[in-house]
């Protein structure tokens, strides 16, 4: 059975009978804080009394000291327009259901009986009323003990004082925490997520069963992300925790390139009015559609809202974990919340037969309960016992008291049951005493039982090494003191008369890897929105792929202009901050959010020109073919005699080669073609040029040996020709064999040259020598052009050499043409240029010095006979 006793404390004020000192009355035992025995002090702390003080206590062997918020709000007590109490007000409904969870976690303990074995748990509770000044009373009482406040005394009648629990707000669990720090106290406080409090030099005997706000804003600035928000504005309250917040939060946020538009801080009561103008003008005109509250809740931060409600509606507002059970705000202001993201840490609201023991509690059965007196009369506008207080009520609240029927019930409020905290109290009750068991046990190994009667300095260590029952490789509490959890994402959805769903879209687990921590299901939120859609909450627009973002703002790096991306770089993110450069052998498509491969080039085979050369190859080289056939057909005709039938048909096989060479040309090119082409065509074009040149020399020398005496007869013959082919043919073999030893032609990729190409092409190997087989080649030809250009007027019926010198100057036009035109083109331009002088100088030795002599030997039969040689041969002089 519960044993609850209810201390109402309506008194008025004792004068104190000496100033500057403290004064006290204690009854009973009195121990000094520090432990030691002493007579009583002389001198009591006197503080402002309150209307009620709301104090629970209950007896046992050991007390542990409660503060938990109940009353959400504190204002002075004024009779005849005069300060003389505090007064504590407006009860939230799930914030007793805290109180009542403490004493039911007590209650099981001590029922439970291997734990604490022969030692009851009492305790000494104290509403903080959300107020610090209240909380600084409530903790130095409950250190004194019942009666009154003792600094460093304590009055207590039984039981010893081993820690706290408590309290849920930051502002309130500060000055308690700094306090109790100075005597050793642990405390688990089961709400406070201020960050200083993770600090363990300054606190290193505070515990909590939540994690301070830096984990919070971090899952905020995570959510901001996830749903492309980056230009949010942020509502703080003027005051040290909303300026902690509101600096922790904008710093996650520009970690993930996140904005605030604009941060508004609320300033209380004299500035109050110029708040609301500065904050409804900045909400008016801004252009974010998100909004962050900071900070604590107050009068202030209620007016604000009010206020600029018109311009809230429009917006989607986020709140963090210090908000997320604040109901209050979602009734009195639903059109506002309606739609609202809020971020919770996540705990099982199940706590095993609380339920049961919540439905017994009724003003009835416990009459001498106030707050469970003034929730009656805030929840169904029942009548109290106390007249001053209904009065009060219907004064300042306007509510219109009635006798109730007495079958209201606890669980008829509907906010009792579908929110609070119960689980946290619970966890920090559960939390203390079982450090106090695993004290209890050592003590008891070490034969100090009966020694133990104090737990200042020593409680705490037992907490800190608590292993956590469902993660037994993981503390209790972290390093920080911190219970760590995961976090829920939840929807608020309803209106003024009931809060019909908070809905949970998502969770933040911190035990998964940091790419998979957050998990939202965005098809399970309500917006405002008609048409339910993710709201956009951006500066800019988002750059789409292919684009990249630029400064476009010099406060702001949320704001920018999107550019697009260079040649040859992509970018395939919406919001891209820089394109990436695609690899070389690749290129930008159209859109350019993808790299594609470039194509290659090169003069392939069913390309038009390439056709045009190849069919012009094989008519050439056919004509080539029919010629030779010609020669060999008329081989002993004077004509074919004449012109030196086995250099004719040395030329001819040449000429040929040359014209077949040009299908190396053609086609992918790869090392053994690159190789082949030059080596083909240098050689077959030399030994077409030497054996011009033994022609040339031929015609001169053996006119020079008619006369009589003349040496030149000693080198007619056949040897000479040999000889000049020979020689002539062997300088460009050893060239290209030096060329081929030393840095041989390759294939190269360029992919550099043309943008989206890559051009497959023959790198010469070394330049010099590819200009030694053409500067070789031209030599050979102008010795031939000039030793033909002296011999055109020889007499000589079948005088070939003005044929011979004609085909020179066409060979050297075409080569020396070509030299530029092959410098100034790259890719296959530049291997068609080389191809087009190939056969236009193959084409032009065989039309200048074979067509006219197979005109005479098809078409002029008569002519190539030997009576028509003798007799041109004398008509000449």
């Amino acid at each position: 059975m519960l044993h609850l006793h209810y201390i109402s404390s309506r008194m008025q004020p004792m004068a104190s009978p000496c100033v500057g000192l403290y004064t006290a009355e204690c009854y009973g035992r009195s121990r000094s804080l520090s432990g030691s025995q002493s007579s009583p002090p002389a001198c009591h702390l006197e503080s402002r009394i309150s209307l009620e003080d709301y104090e629970y206590v209950q007896d046992g062997d050991i007390i542990i000291g409660g503060v938990f918020r109940v009353n959400n709000l504190m204002n002075d007590y004024r009779e005849d327009g005069i300060i003389t109490m505090m007064a504590c007000m407006e009860p939230i409904p799930h914030f007793y259901k805290n109180l009542l969870t403490f004493m039911f976690a007590i209650g099981e303990i001590n029922s439970h009986p291997e734990m604490l074995p022969n030692i009851t748990l009492g305790y000494h509770l104290f509403d903080s009323c959300s107020n610090e000044k209240k909380t600084v009373k409530s903790v130095l009482q409950i250190l004194s003990g019942p009666g009154k406040t003792v600094p460093n005394y304590s009055c207590t009648k039984r039981g010893t004082l081993a820690g706290f629990i408590g309290d849920e707000l930051s502002d309130t669990t500060i000055p308690m925490a700094q306090i109790l720090g100075l005597y050793g106290y642990a405390q688990i406080s089961y709400g406070a997520t201020h960050s200083v409090l993770s600090d363990r030099r300054v606190y290193p005997t505070f515990f909590r069963t939540v994690q301070n706000e830096h984990v919070s804003y971090y899952i905020l600035s995570k959510l901001l992300k996830y749903f492309g928000w980056n230009w949010v504005g942020i509502l703080t309250t003027d005051d040290e925790s909303g300026d902690k917040e509101s600096q922790v939060l904008t710093k996650y946020m520009k970690d993930d390139g996140i904005c605030a538009e604009y941060v508004i801080k609320i300033h209380y009561f004299q500035s109050m009015v110029e708040s609301f103008e500065y904050a409804f003008k900045t909400i008016e005109r801004s252009s974010s559609q998100v909004i962050i509250f900071c900070g604590s809740f107050s009068e202030a931060f209620m007016f604000i809202i009010r206020e600029t409600k018109h311009s809230l509606i429009n917006k989607y507002v986020i709140l963090g974990t210090t908000w997320s059970s604040n109901t209050f705000l979602f009734r009195h202001f639903s059109d506002v919340f309606n739609g609202t993201l809020t971020l919770k840490a996540y705990y099982s609201d199940h706590v095993p037969k609380l339920s049961f023991f919540l439905e017994k509690f009724h003003p009835k059965s416990y009459p001498n309960d106030k707050l469970l007196e003034d929730l009656w009369v805030t929840a169904f506008e029942c009548l109290s016992p106390d007249p001053y207080k209904n009065q009060y009520y219907e004064i300042h609240f306007g509510m219109s008291l009635r006798n109730c029927t007495g079958r209201e019930r606890l669980n008829d409020i509907v906010s009792f049951f579908n929110n609070g905290d119960a689980s946290r109290v619970n966890n920090a009750v559960l939390a203390m005493a079982k450090a106090l068991h695993n004290m209890y046990i050592f003590q008891e190994k070490k034969l100090y039982r009966n020694k133990i009667t104090h737990y200042k300095h020593q409680l705490h260590h037992y907490i800190r090494n608590l292993k956590a029952e469902d993660q037994t490789s993981h503390l209790y509490f972290d390093e920080n003191g911190e219970h760590v959890t995961p976090h829920v994402i939840r929807n608020w959805v309803g209106n003024k008369e009931e809060i019909k769903s908070f809905k949970v879209v998502g969770v933040f687990d911190p035990w998964a890897p940091a790419d998979q921590q957050l998990n939202i299901k965005p098809g399970l939120i309500t917006w405002k929105n008609e048409a339910n859609q993710i709201p956009k909450s951006q500066c800019s627009e988002n750059c789409l792929p292919g684009y990249r973002k630029a400064p476009g703002s010099e406060i702001h790096f949320c704001c920018y202009d999107c550019v697009l991306c260079s040649e040859g770089e992509i970018s395939n993110m919406t919001d891209s901050e820089a394109c990436t450069k695609c690899p070389d052998n690749e290129w930008p498509n159209e859109k350019k959010d993808l790299c594609v491969p470039k194509l290659e080039d090169f003069l392939s085979y069913d390309d038009a020109v390439a056709i045009a050369f190849t069919s012009l190859s094989i008519l050439f080289c056919l004509l080539t073919v029919t010629v030779s056939g010609i020669f060999v057909s008329y081989k002993n005709t004077p004509v074919v005699k004449a012109n030196n039938w086995s250099l004719s048909m040395i030329l001819l096989v040449s000429i040929m080669t040359s014209f077949l060479c040009v299908f190396l040309f053609l086609g992918r090119p790869t090392d053994i073609t690159c190789i082949l082409r030059q080596t083909v065509f240098g050689v077959a074009f030399s030994l077409a040029v030497s054996s011009v040149l033994a022609k040339t020399i031929m015609i001169f020398v053996a006119f020079k040996a008619t006369k009589p005496g003349s040496v030149w007869r000693k080198c007619l013959g056949i040897k000479l020709s040999a000889s000049v082919v020979l020689f002539g043919s062997s300088v460009q073999v050893i060239i290209i064999i030096f060329w081929l030893s030393i840095s041989p032609p390759f294939q190269e990729l360029d992919m550099h040259s043309y943008q989206g190409k890559i051009i497959v092409q023959c790198n010469e190997g070394s330049v010099i020598a590819f200009y030694c087989v053409l500067g070789y080649m031209g030599l050979l030809a102008a010795v031939s052009f000039i030793i033909a250009f002296l011999a055109r007027t020889l007499p000589d019926s079948f005088n070939e050499a003005k044929y011979i010198t004609f085909s020179m100057l066409v060979f050297c036009s075409v080569w020396i043409a070509m030299i530029p035109a092959y410098l100034s083109t790259k890719g296959k331009n530049m291997v068609a240029v080389e191809i087009f002088a190939i056969v236009a100088s193959s084409a032009g030795l065989l039309g200048c010095i074979f067509f006219a002599k197979c005109y005479i030997i098809i078409f002029r039969p008569e002519i190539n006979s030997k009576t028509q040689l003798f007799r041109s041969r004398n008509n000449n002089p």
